[in-house]
């Protein structure tokens, strides 16, 4: 299964959630790979601490494979590579974790066949041989997006399932984002339509999800004066409203993220020596990632709307 990871804007923590999403699926037992289309910014390899690709790789990245620098792109084994203690070692359990990295300074580029070929080809390797394959693409209306919409488009994938997820922060600014750029004018689907994908399966096919949500009734707020805490009820309700009267409310909602202490701090993998042994990340905070993890391949939570 593909799943592609993209945003409207940049700071929604669409790379650190789908980061701790596809760690918390490895975890469940499934293997994984993490493909770094951030053409701009591929710096995934910060997120799974490995020193070598904290900004990309000096070569043999997603840029110099798809440009046909070199015949095969660099793949890094985070269970091995990571510089991380908690993360190093692969887990009883757990499944193959693997990173895709970018190159540095590789910046954007526009597909064209030869490019969207590789592309094809580089998919269907990674759909054999691992169960989830998240693409983490460019935000807003980028090139990435473009090239695996036309890549997805291709007869020699049309039966690989691909889903998309689409990742706003909890703003009114975010929320109007995220809508524009699924339906808006040379948005996913009307880009999707162009390269040939069917409207209609390609609108069931992709979820939002909401991150650093803030919880009125979150025991967190203790501290806040009443007006405070009646002020955020009041914000939430608009959202609410916002969301539900642009047709990306519950029904469209693979999964919601609570603001996090950690996250706030430092882009990174929450471990479980995060939660339990050093206590400075929240247990809400995984559980919502694992829950998102579950439901990437649960066919009932993408049912068509």
């Amino acid at each position: 299964m593909l799943i592609f990871a993209t945003s409207d804007k940049g700071g929604t923590g669409r790379s650190v959630t789908s980061s701790n999403v596809v760690y918390r699926r490895a975890l469940q037992g499934s293997s994984i790979a993490y493909l770094d289309f951030d053409f701009g910014s591929p710096t995934a390899g910060a997120i799974f601490h490995i020193g070598s690709a904290v900004r990309g790789v000096a070569e043999g990245g997603m840029h110099s494979y798809l440009r046909g620098d070199v015949p095969e792109p660099r793949r890094l084994d985070v269970w091995n590579e990571s510089d991380r203690e908690s993360l190093r070692g692969r887990p009883d359990g757990a499944g193959q974790l693997v990173l895709y990295p970018g190159d540095i300074g590789g910046g954007e580029f526009p597909p064209n066949p030869e490019i969207i070929q590789r592309c094809v080809s580089l998919l269907l390797r990674i759909e054999e041989e691992f169960d989830i394959a998240l693409l983490d693409l460019s935000a807003g209306r980028s090139h990435a997006t473009d090239l695996v919409l036309a890549a997805t488009a291709s007869p020699k994938l049309r039966a690989v399932k691909a889903r998309w997820l689409v990742f706003h922060r909890w703003t009114r600014q975010h929320i109007i984002a995220a809508q524009g750029l699924v339906v808006g004018d040379n948005g996913i689907i009307q880009t999707g339509v162009r390269r040939g994908h069917d409207q209609e399966a390609l609108a069931n096919a992709i979820r939002y999800v909401r991150t650093a949500v803030v919880d009125p009734r979150s025991e967190q707020l203790a501290g806040l004066r009443a007006e405070q805490v009646a002020w955020l009820h009041e914000c939430n309700h608009e959202l609410l409203k916002l969301a539900g009267g642009l047709q990306i409310g519950r029904t469209t909602l693979i999964g919601t993220v609570p603001l996090d202490p950690v996250l706030q701090w430092r882009e990174q993998l929450i471990s479980d020596t995060d939660t339990i042994t050093r206590q400075i990340a929240n247990q809400a905070t995984v559980d919502s990632f694992e829950g998102i993890a579950k439901r990437l391949d649960d066919d009932d939570a993408w049912a068509g709307l």
